[in-house]
């Protein structure tokens, strides 16, 4: 995620030095950005469920407690499982299979740029079943 961040800032960087000093803006340059800034999202919305620091509307989950409170965390949280075991695993290893195409200037898969989907699903699922052990770790505490 750092070296993606850092390809970004280089690559910006350099996007603007050629479209304001040299009158010409890169088109390879934009094409990178463009796939760098989609990896990045990905893995940091992985790197986020793995903190706990993910978009949530929690306004209900702050309220309910006791056995409501499991009850709800429970369903949340096969919803996203069930929500990312089919979008991001299933229907991004379909997309990445049944791709063709390429990038119109790089002439890169767009296989490649999908195969984002699918691994950012896998790090999603591991980092809820590694903040499932922590949180059954701690209750036997």
């Amino acid at each position: 995620m750092a070296l993606s961040m850092l390809g970004l800032v280089i690559g910006g960087t350099w996007q603007i030095f050629s479209r304001l000093i040299l009158g010409d803006p890169s088109t390879e340059t934009d094409e990178i950005l463009r796939f760098l800034l989609i990896w990045a999202s990905m893995i940091g919305t992985a790197y986020c469920f793995y903190k706990n620091e993910h978009l949530a509307l929690d306004l209900l989950t702050r309220k309910a407690s006791g056995k409501s409170g499991k009850i709800l965390y429970i369903f949340i949280e096969l919803m996203i499982m069930l929500f990312v075991g089919y979008v991001f695993i299933y229907g991004g290893t379909k997309l990445v299979l049944s791709s063709t195409n390429s990038s119109p200037v790089l002439h890169i898969s767009y296989k490649v740029l999908y195969s984002i989907l699918p691994i950012s699903g896998i790090f999603i699922v591991i980092a809820r079943i590694l903040d499932y052990k922590k949180k059954i770790d701690l209750k036997r505490s």
